[in-house]
């Protein structure tokens, strides 16, 4: 069986035949077919799109942004081997320098209790790939803005010795590829205002409150 073959039978599988596109999914990563595995969560701000590389976790997509859009994304700017596995657990062959499919089972208990209260940092293997340039830059240093803290776009750009780049910073927070790991949901407008969200302001306005409460 060709890449080609297990995508077009994941593609053309009824919805109700998760069991066959697990099989599939499994064998294909243990034939080196994946690049990408994507799985749907359901979590308290609803569901979620986890997606990872043999190299880590790769994307994070919230309720509301289109399915086909998010694997569209994956697939030009990742590899166009995108296979869904539907449920937690689902085995792999163990290619490449992670277990994509332990990488997302890693990341669906992480998530989970980070949403419960009961975790405040991410341990995951990151695939950075869609994280570059200034982007790169601001994106990664979003981990570094505590649970429970703030910081402006202005802030963020002045401690990368980019004081004029504010804009630069704001769009960054929007493309964040892996939001939650990256909180960019603790970045304010430089008057305090919330400014923009990818999963949305209540969203963000519930993540805020949830970690200033603990």
């Amino acid at each position: 069986m060709t890449a080609d073959d297990v995508i077009d039978t994941l593609r053309g599988a009824p919805a109700d035949t998760d069991r066959l596109r697990d099989r599939l999914a499994r064998d294909a990563q243990r034939g080196g077919l994946v690049d990408v595995l994507v799985r749907s969560v359901e979590s308290p701000i609803g569901e979620l799109i986890l997606a990872a590389t043999p190299r880590g976790l790769a994307y994070v997509a919230f309720e509301g942004e289109p399915r086909e859009e998010v694997l569209q994304l994956l697939a030009t700017k990742i590899g166009p081997r995108v296979v869904s596995a539907s449920t937690p657990g689902t085995p792999s062959g163990g290619t490449g320098d992670a277990d994509i499919a332990s990488v997302l089972d890693d990341a669906t208990t992480q998530l989970h209790d980070y949403l419960a209260g009961r975790r405040r940092e991410f341990t995951l293997p990151l695939d950075t790939v869609l994280a570059t340039g200034f982007r790169g830059l601001v994106q990664r240093r979003l981990s570094e803005v505590g649970y429970g803290r703030t910081a402006t776009y202005r802030e963020i750009a002045t401690a990368l010795d980019k004081p004029g780049a504010v804009r630069a910073v704001g769009t960054a927070c929007a493309t964040n590829p892996l939001p939650l790991v990256w909180p960019c949901h603790r970045i304010l407008r430089s008057d305090g205002g919330l400014g923009g969200y990818r999963g949305g302001l209540e969203v963000k306005k519930r993540l805020l409150a949830m970690e200033s409460a603990a």
